[in-house]
């Protein structure tokens, strides 16, 4: 079991944190810190996941707020998919 450093468990309060692998569970560790976390925390993520697997994440992601999602596909230069939600707008032109 790939466990996670302690100090991301306060980002994964609503679930069993020594419960938590790192293989097993990477979209949704990846999910919570594109999210919430802070520099250092996604420092870790892209130190221990490929880049490809946060993009995909960054792609596909649902629960990803919308100035979240927006950052982190700048941050990849990555294109919006058209969504029946925001009709392939995005929230920052560029």
């Amino acid at each position: 079991m790939n466990k996670l450093p302690l100090s991301l468990k306060k980002y994964f309060w609503d679930v069993d944190f020594a419960k938590l692998d790192k293989d097993d569970s990477s979209y949704f560790i990846i999910e919570r810190l594109l999210e919430y976390g802070d520099t250092e925390d996604t420092e870790w993520m892209k130190n221990n996941f490929k880049e490809s697997e946060i993009k995909e994440v960054t792609l596909n992601s649902k629960r990803l707020s919308k100035r979240s999602s927006n950052f982190w596909h700048l941050f990849f230069k990555l294109c919006k998919k058209k969504s029946s939600q925001n009709k392939g707008e995005l929230i920052w032109k560029h």
